[in-house]
């Protein structure tokens, strides 16, 4: 609290007094508009180049230093971004992306069509103007002037309209200080979480698979269709026929939300006329769920329910007797499966599937329940812990950052003199 609190003083000591004087863009500084680059003249080597999408997906606030490049013959014909210059997205998919910042502080650069170059004039610190245009005004501002629908632009017109405060360069610099030291503190505790949680992942890995792992004679390997009681799939009410799905109370699974590992609810729920309309069956709590089908890297992984609900058409259910076979050993030890689910299912390609009857004959070892049972406890306090981080990194990350969001407005918030 004491931190914070000699931190807002130290702000208010620096802006004290500081005059600054309101200027549009277009008076301190030439925009500069890309030419023709596209993504498949990157080369491995050649002349650092940018293209304007990778400016909100691979670049952070500042870069010295380009993933792509260009031959050197190419770059000849195209506009180049200097050392200083705040390099611009012209266009996006949303408003929050469009004309999104990244201050270049490395050597001159090629850049493509669609992105914008801004050369400050020397009375501006580029990186106190790429802090400012991360601000709630200049998103404000954005929205205010964005055109268009599946793709997004504002004019260079209008973007050289917005107006920035300009204190003194020494109090500019004082600034891009605090805020340098907000943006290393982040970086350096999301390493230390990030490094946190995958030496916890590979412990948790070493033990699943140590407990996982048995000697040839050690135990029995059964199919899994003769230790369920039941294996099967679901299907899906018709989407366009409303008394399916309005007020639904029955929880419905689809293919995605086998990634939640363990379900407690799910996004959808059908009605009772859906599911007797449909091939969607009730699931009881307690069952093993398994992607047959789905997008990317979907098919092959498993879930264990903790709420009877019904599933889709590409989710196998399988269900047992819980005083022979604990649910929950099945579903740790086919966790560890994933690959070999993958490699089995009908055609090795993206498109591949499984099927009920590869479901079925596929092997697990079946230990006594007792030896399952303590299996079971100990990865799930490992899942716990695996989770418990899982889930605080994001958190803590938010946290931080809505910290430093709030001493950059305080920093940046001058009072604004209208124009008479």
């Amino acid at each position: 609290m004491s931190n914070n609190l000699n931190m807002q003083n130290s702000i208010a000591k620096l802006l004290d007094g500081v005059a600054v004087e309101w200027k549009a863009l277009g008076e301190i500084g030439l925009l500069i508009r890309g030419s023709g680059l596209q993504k498949k003249d990157f080369t491995e080597t050649g002349v650092p180049a940018i293209h304007y999408g990778q400016i909100y997906t691979y670049y952070g606030t500042f870069a010295t230093e380009t993933k792509s490049f260009v031959s050197a013959k190419l770059a000849e014909k195209l506009k180049k971004a200097k050392y200083g210059d705040i390099l611009l997205a012209g266009t996006s998919e949303n408003v929050k992306d469009v004309m999104t910042p990244l201050g270049w502080l490395g050597g001159e650069i090629v850049f493509s069509g669609d992105m914008f170059a801004f050369r400050p004039s020397n009375l501006i610190n580029t990186k106190y103007l790429t802090y400012f245009l991360q601000t709630t005004p200049f998103q404000k501002f954005k929205e205010k002037y964005a055109n268009g629908t599946k793709v997004i632009r504002i004019s260079s017109e209008n973007f050289l309209t917005f107006k920035i405060p300009i204190p003194p360069l020494h109090v500019q610099t004082e600034i891009v200080r605090i805020l340098d030291t907000f943006t290393e503190l982040t970086a350096e505790l999301t390493a230390e979480l990030t490094a946190e949680l995958t030496a916890r992942k590979k412990q948790y890995d070493y033990y699943r698979d140590k407990l996982l792992t048995f000697k040839e004679d050690e135990v029995e390997w059964k199919a899994l269709g003769d230790i369920s009681e039941k294996i099967y799939s679901g299907g899906t009410p018709k989407t366009d026929i409303a008394e399916y799905w309005e007020n639904g109370t029955i929880p419905w699974m689809s293919s995605g939300e086998v990634n939640l590992n363990t379900v407690y609810k799910t996004e959808k729920f059908i009605s009772e006329t859906g599911l007797r309309n449909s091939s969607a069956k009730f699931v009881p709590k307690n069952s093993v769920v398994i992607a047959l089908a789905g997008q990317g890297k979907t098919r092959g992984k498993v879930a264990r329910t903790r709420i009877d609900l019904t599933t889709n058409q590409s989710l196998a259910s399988l269900t047992f007797d819980e005083s022979k076979v604990n649910p929950d050993y099945i579903f740790h030890f086919l966790n560890t499966q994933y690959e070999n689910l993958r490699q089995i299912s009908s055609g090795n390609g993206a498109r591949g599937g499984l099927n009920l009857q590869m479901i079925s004959s596929y092997k697990v070892p079946i230990p006594s329940l007792k030896e399952q049972t303590r299996i079971v406890e100990i990865l799930d306090k490992f899942d716990a812990i695996t989770n418990s981080l899982t889930e605080g990194l994001p958190r803590e990350i938010e946290l931080r950052q809505k910290q430093y969001e709030y001493y950059r407005n305080l920093l940046l918030n001058f009072p604004k003199v209208e124009d008479k």
